[in-house]
């Protein structure tokens, strides 16, 4: 499809006699198998469904072709919109990764993710999200940042919920199960919705189902679990009421009960489902668990959130200042003024060591997007990382960098 966008070379050779190249409706029964083999079967039915949709089409694909034609390594990019403090930011996700087994270590998937950013700062998307597996998408520039849900395993079924009817979705609840997001959505100083464009991958798709609670005619609760073949996860809820909440969990441990399934759910701090199902749940595990994010381009993104930096710095009277700031990225910096806190627009500089010497603050450019998006702001940050300080004017960096508390909603659950 065309997405107003320049179209990337047709093919890139690669060594050892590999191509790269956008992948085709021909390619789809290849990239199936390859996706079904190293994956879940449901993974094939996902890649169908984004190619087949007009809203992504097969630009989004991409495939690493042998010499003799074999789709040998494949990624997906989907669009996403990330929203921090009402400033919208789009976004990418790669996703659908897969190579084959007697393939693996030739660089393959290193190329497929150059391609993915290229395309993606094509469609001028200001940093990429995605979920995967420990360690490896750091080779790619992407770091930590932000804090999944906590799955919390389920002790104790909760009792029925009369007067409730818990249902499948369809295509005519979009706007009911965009609504209900929304509400929960709306407290997070960071949120990333499913848009409709999405629901409507989700509804069609085998690896999740996605429920709707009914009271009296009226949508009062939403989320989405996965077949009871292993466990049953239960996650996005979203509801108007504790009993709400309560029927779809309820609805979650009735269908894990044939095949005893344990039970997991995604727990969203803070919210009227997480109040509702805590005495049915266990304790969230310790370890971390972390969305991936990548910003290549650190000074266009803070660019696009000025409005937001300029509004933190009008909530925090202390925080007030006119002059210049400065943020060094140690191999680049940017700074920009402050009028009657108003941030000024962003100067890209070159190499600055030490920014507490000019006022400036500094940190690492693999925690910028823990620093824009992530739990802990700035000066908490400065407490778990060497190159991480505020510099002299905490206060004015504090205000600017706070903690950031999250929610989002990605295709695939965790």
């Amino acid at each position: 499809m065309d997405h107003g966008r320049a179209a990337p070379p047709e093919t890139t050779a690669l060594p050892e006699g590999f191509t790269l190249r956008r992948a085709t409706s021909a390619d789809l029964d290849q990239i199936q198998a390859l996706l079904a083999e190293r994956g879940e079967v449901a993974d094939a039915v996902d890649l169908r469904l984004i190619v087949e949709d007009s809203d992504a089409g097969w630009d989004s694909c991409a495939v690493v072709v042998a010499a003799d034609g074999r789709v040998v390594s494949t990624a997906t990019l989907l669009d996403e919109e990330l929203i921090l403090g009402g400033v919208r930011i789009p976004a990418g996700q790669v996703e659908l990764v897969a190579t084959s087994r007697d393939h693996e270590g030739r660089g393959l998937v290193r190329a497929l993710m150059a391609w993915a950013h290229e395309q993606s700062a094509r469609r001028g998307h200001l940093a990429q999200v995605m979920l995967g597996i420990p360690y490896f998408y750091r080779q790619f520039g992407y770091s930590y940042a932000i804090p999944y849900h906590p799955v919390r395993p389920v002790h104790t079924a909760p009792p029925p919920e009369p007067g409730h009817h818990v249902r499948a979705a369809t295509i005519e609840d979009v706007e009911a199960i965009t609504a209900l997001q929304d509400a929960v959505q709306a407290t997070a100083d960071l949120r990333m919705p499913h848009s409709p464009e999405c629901l409507r991958r989700l509804l069609a798709r085998d690896g999740s189902t996605q429920w709707i609670v009914e009271r009296e005619g009226r949508a009062v609760a939403t989320g989405r679990s996965t077949p009871p073949e292993d466990d049953v996860h239960l996650g996005e809820l979203a509801a108007v009421d504790e009993a709400a909440a309560r029927a779809l969990l309820r609805q979650a441990t009735d269908l894990a009960a044939p095949t005893s399934a344990s039970v997991r759910v995604g727990d969203r701090p803070g919210t009227i489902a997480s109040r509702a199902l805590t005495e049915f749940l266990g304790a969230a595990p310790e370890a971390a668990e972390m969305y991936y994010v990548r910003v290549a381009d650190p000074a266009a993104l803070l660019d696009r959130l000025r409005p937001l930096l300029s509004g933190r710095l009008r909530a925090v009277d202390h925080a007030r200042v006119d002059g210049a700031a400065v943020l060094s990225f140690f191999r680049s910096h940017v700074r920009f003024d402050v009028t009657d806190a108003v941030v000024g627009p962003m100067v890209t500089g070159g190499p600055l060591q030490s920014p507490a010497s000019v006022g400036g603050a500094g940190i690492a450019p693999d925690l910028v997007p823990a620093l824009l998006f992530g739990p802990h702001g700035i000066v908490g940050l400065s407490h778990r990382h060497p190159d991480v300080y505020p510099g002299p004017n905490v206060d004015v960096m504090a205000a600017l960098f706070p903690p950031v508390r999250a929610d989002l909603l990605t295709f695939y659950l965790v």
